[in-house]
């Protein structure tokens, strides 16, 4: 069993940057993949990057390619998403999730989800 706690969401301006954080307990994080996710007001959740257990595999959406990171420190058993260049559309509640098996952009393959924390960018 994990339990995911997100933290770093704020409101930032338009072009600023941010870092999400993930931290989870459980002995067993280093054997999940662990991806963000986001939802917009009004839209559904939606795949924004994911890091395979043991950080050489990463992918992300096209939106955000280029502008975010995603890494995963397992000796603190935390994830993170670094954003960069951030824009309004950017703005949504990012939730923190993992997985063993499956597809890494697909929701319905993850496990376990986290309470989410709230990123607003303004123009």
């Amino acid at each position: 069993q994990v339990q995911l706690v997100e933290s770093g969401g704020r409101l930032v301006q338009a072009g600023g940057s941010l870092r999400l954080s993930c931290a989870a307990s459980g002995r067993t994080f280093s054997s999940y993949t662990m991806g963000w996710f986001r939802r917009a007001p009004g839209k559904e959740r939606e795949f924004v990057a994911a890091i395979s257990w043991s950080g050489g595999s990463t992918y992300y959406a096209d939106s955000v390619k280029g502008r975010f990171t995603i890494s995963r420190d397992n000796a603190k058993n935390t994830v993170y998403l670094q954003m960069n260049s951030l824009k309004p559309d950017d703005t949504a509640v990012y939730y923190c999730a993992a997985k063993y098996t499956g597809d890494a952009y697909y929701p319905a393959n993850y496990n376990h989800w986290g309470q989410g924390t709230q990123v607003t960018v303004s123009s």
